[in-house]
C-alpha cells in the first residue's frame, strides 16, 4: 500500500508530463480547428459547413445518457483505484463495460432516427440531404464509439496519466482531419465524408485507448462474472443526476446553433458557427487546464486531505481566470484582425458577435476547477435541477430575445451569456463552498483577479488594434505578442502569491542531477 507521501510525489511528478500532453492537444486543437474551418467554407461553403458544428451538437444529446454515465464511473473507479480496492475496481469496471454496452445497442435506433430525420427538420442547402443524413449518421456512431472506449480511458484518467489520454484525444481529432482531406482529395467535397472521417477518427483512437489502458493498468480484466447489480445502483444513481446536469450543459452550450438554424437559415448559422469556433476552442484549453486538476482532487478526496483539496481549488480557480484571460482578451480585443486573416475580410462584420459570445468566459472558464467538487462527494443532484432548469431557460430566452428584439442570431448568443455567467458567477461558487464547508466568497474573491485582467487585456488589444495601422496579419502578430509578454510578467511579479508560484512551477519539468 502506498504513503500519503508516495503518492502526492507520485502526483506530482506526473503534473508536468500532464501539462505537456495538454499543450500538446491544445495545439492539434488550435492548428486543426482554424486551417479547416476555411477549408469547409472553401469547399462546402458556409451554408453546408454550419452543418458540421451542428450534427455534433445534436449528437451531444443523443449520447447523453452514455456520457453520463461515464462521469459517474470516473468518480467511483478513481477512488476504487486509489484505494488500491482491485476487486472493487473490477466490479465497477465490467458493470460500466457491459451496462454501456447495452445502453448504446438500445440507443441505435435512436441515432438512425436522427439521422434519417435531419434533413426534415433542419434547414438544409438544396441537393444536400442525402450527405446531411450520413453526416449525421457518421458523427453519432463516432460518439458513440468514443463513449463506449471512455471506460478505458477512464483508467488513464484514474492513474492520472491525462498525457495518454491527450494522446488518445490527439489521434482522434488527427485522424480525423487527415481523413477528411484526403477523402475530398479523393472523391470531391461531401458531406457525407464528413461523417465518414470523423467515423474512422473514433475506431482508431478507441483502440488506441484500449492499448494504452491495459499498460497503464493491468489489474483490471473484462470479465462478464464480475458484473455487480448492486454497482448498478450506485453508478445509476449518481449517473441519473449527472444526465439531468448534463442536458441543462447542452442546453446552455450545445443549442444556439440548433435554434440559429431553425430561426435564420443554413447560412446564417454557418456565420454563428465562425463566430462560435474560437469560443469552441478556449473551452478545449480551459477544459484540458481544468482536467490536470480532476485526478488530483479525486486523489484528495479518496485520502482525505480535505485541507489540501481546498487550497489547491482555490487556487486553481485563479489561475485559470488569469490563464483565460489572455486569450480571451486577445480575441475579443482583435476579432475584426483576427477575422481577416482566419477566413477572409468578408466576414469582419461577425466581430461583433465573436466579443459577443466570448467575453463572458471570463467567468464561465474560471470556475470549472469546481466542478470536480461536486463529483468527488457526490453531490451531484443540487448541480444537476439547478443546471437543467436554468438550460430551459437559457432554451426560452435564445429564442424570445431574438423574436422580440429583432437582434438575429445577436439575440440567442446574448442569451446564452446572460444565463450561463448568472449561474457560474453565483450559484457554482456558492455551491462548492457548501460542499467543502469553506466561506461563502472563497471562490468568488478567486475569480476576480481573472475578470479584471480580462478587461484590461481586452481594452489594451482594441485600442493598440485600433491604433497600429498595418496589415492585419502584421497587426495580430505585433500587438498579440506585445500584450502577451507584457500580461505574463505583470502576472507572475504582482498577480500570484508565492503558493500559486510553487503551484505553477509545479507544472513544469523539474531538472536533477539524477
Amino acid at each position: 500500500m502506498q504513503t500519503e507521501t508516495e503518492a502526492n510525489q507520485r502526483f506530482a511528478a506526473q503534473l508536468p508530463r500532464n501539462l505537456a500532453g495538454n499543450v500538446a492537444y491544445f495545439l492539434a486543437n488550435v492548428v486543426i480547428g482554424v486551417l479547416l474551418v476555411p477549408y469547409f467554407i472553401d469547399t462546402l461553403g458556409v451554408a453546408a459547413y454550419g452543418l458540421i458544428p451542428l450534427a455534433t451538437s445534436i449528437t451531444g444529446y443523443v449520447a447523453i445518457v452514455v456520457q453520463s454515465l461515464n462521469t459517474s464511473v470516473s468518480r467511483f473507479l478513481t477512488v476504487d483505484l486509489q484505494r488500491e480496492d482491485y476487486v472493487a475496481a473490477n466490479r465497477t469496471f465490467n458493470t460500466a463495460l457491459f451496462g454501456l454496452t447495452a445502453v448504446i445497442l438500445l440507443m441505435v435506433p435512436v441515432v438512425l432516427a436522427v439521422a434519417y430525420f435531419a434533413p426534415s427538420i433542419f434547414n438544409v442547402p438544396a441537393g444536400q440531404e442525402a450527405g446531411v443524413t450520413l453526416l449525421f449518421l457518421g458523427v453519432s456512431a463516432s460518439f458513440l464509439i468514443r463513449a463506449w472506449s471512455g471506460n478505458f480511458t477512464v483508467q488513464l484518467f484514474a492513474y492520472n496519466r491525462l498525457d495518454l489520454q491527450n494522446f488518445v484525444n490527439i489521434t482522434n481529432v488527427v485522424v480525423q482531419a487527415g481523413m477528411i482531406v484526403l477523402l475530398f482529395a479523393l472523391f470531391g467535397p461531401d458531406l457525407a465524408l464528413v461523417g465518414g472521417a470523423y467515423l474512422a477518427g473514433a475506431v482508431v483512437a478507441s483502440v488506441v485507448s484500449i492499448a494504452l489502458a491495459r499498460g497503464v493498468c493491468p489489474h483490471l480484466r473484462v470479465s462478464i462474472h464480475a458484473f455487480d447489480r448492486r454497482r448498478v445502483k450506485d453508478l445509476c444513481g449518481m449517473g441519473w443526476w449527472v444526465v439531468i446536469n448534463q442536458v441543462g450543459s447542452l442546453l446552455f452550450l450545445q443549442i444556439d446553433l440548433i435554434i440559429v438554424n431553425l430561426l435564420f437559415g443554413s447560412t446564417s448559422a454557418g456565420e454563428y458557427a465562425i463566430a462560435l469556433q474560437w469560443v469552441v476552442l478556449l473551452r478545449a484549453v480551459a477544459g484540458v487546464l481544468s482536467g490536470v486538476l480532476t485526478p488530483t482532487i479525486l486523489s484528495c478526496y479518496a485520502r482525505e486531505q480535505t485541507g489540501t483539496l481546498i487550497r489547491v481549488t482555490k487556487s486553481a480557480v485563479k489561475l485559470m481566470g488569469l490563464a483565460m484571460a489572455l486569450p480571451i482578451g486577445v480575441v475579443c480585443g482583435l476579432a475584426p484582425q483576427l477575422l481577416t486573416v482566419w477566413v477572409g475580410e468578408q466576414f469582419t462584420s461577425l466581430a461583433p458577435l465573436m466579443v459577443l459570445l466570448t467575453v463572458h468566459l471570463a467567468v464561465n472558464l474560471a470556475v470549472l476547477p469546481l466542478f470536480p467538487i461536486n463529483v468527488a462527494y457526490n453531490r451531484v443532484r443540487v448541480p444537476g435541477l439547478v443546471t437543467f432548469f436554468m438550460g430551459i431557460g437559457n432554451f426560452g430566452l435564445a429564442i424570445a430575445l431574438p423574436l422580440l428584439t429583432g437582434w438575429g442570431y445577436y439575440g440567442v448568443a446574448a442569451a446564452g451569456a446572460i444565463v450561463l455567467t448568472l449561474k457560474n458567477a453565483f450559484f457554482t461558487p456558492w455551491y462548492a463552498t457548501r460542499v467543502l464547508g469553506v466561506g461563502v466568497h472563497t471562490f468568488t474573491r478567486s475569480m476576480l483577479p481573472g475578470i479584471v485582467a480580462t478587461v484590461i487585456v481586452g481594452a489594451a488589444a482594441a485600442t493598440l488594434g485600433a491604433v497600429v495601422q498595418l496589415p492585419a496579419l502584421i497587426t495580430l502578430a505585433v500587438v498579440g505578442a506585445a500584450i502577451a509578454l507584457v500580461y505574463l510578467w505583470m502576472v507572475w511579479a504582482f498577480g500570484l502569491s508565492g503558493y500559486e508560484r510553487r503551484l505553477f512551477e509545479s507544472y513544469l519539468p523539474q531538472h536533477s542531477g539524477e
